[in-house]
């Protein structure tokens, strides 16, 4: 296995490529997302044991159902985000027909295949500099902020969460060298 930065390795055989982007390390960010996770289940478990153990009036009851479905979305969120940085990891595998992708947290997630031949216009793409949306995906609770798309079909597929920019231009030219590689033996 090499590595292409702290957060990117890839290895290499004859039949595929194969590339994993992991999540920041930061210590401090992991403790304040845990807590922030820890608090909001906390709050949710109060909500709950209060509905089921104490009387309320009806509009009371009907607020805090209205609160529970709110509360869900957001740990929801807050939880997978804080799982992405605890255990995410990005997969990518380039073999002679495919390019398959899985946005994998521990080993759970589904591994879509796009076809070589089907891919068109693979680009970097890096917000502004100070912008709103560069502001958005630094937020430790956003895990998109994806550095690389192409398209497919129709589609455009992204991919590379929060990769810095000197670390997103060495995996793209590597990336891209690869897929030719691979797009001129199935031409051949």
């Amino acid at each position: 296995m090499k590595w292409l930065s702290e957060r990117i390795s890839f290895d290499e055989d004859k039949q595929k490529v194969t590339f994993v982007i992991y999540p920041e390390k930061n210590g401090l960010v992991r403790a304040l997302m845990g807590a922030w996770f820890g608090m909001w289940m906390a709050i949710g478990g109060t909500i709950i044991w209060s509905l089921i153990a104490l009387k309320f009036s009806e509009q009371e009851t009907v607020f805090l159902y209205v609160f529970i479905a709110f509360w869900f979305y957001y740990a929801m969120k807050v939880g997978r985000s804080f799982f992405w940085i605890l255990w995410g990891k990005e997969l990518i595998k380039i073999n002679e027909t495919s390019f398959t992708y899985k946005k994998s947290i521990k080993n759970y997630g589904k591994a879509i295949p796009y076809y070589l031949e089907n891919i068109k216009k693979v680009r970097t793409f890096q917000p502004k500099d100070k912008s709103l949306q560069s502001v958005w995906e630094a937020s430790p609770w956003v895990r998109g902020g994806e550095r690389i798309e192409f398209d497919y079909m129709g589609k455009v597929i992204r991919f590379g969460r929060k990769l810095e920019e000197k670390e997103m231009k060495l995996f793209f030219n590597l990336l891209t060298k690869k897929m030719e590689e691979k797009l001129r033996k199935i031409k051949s």
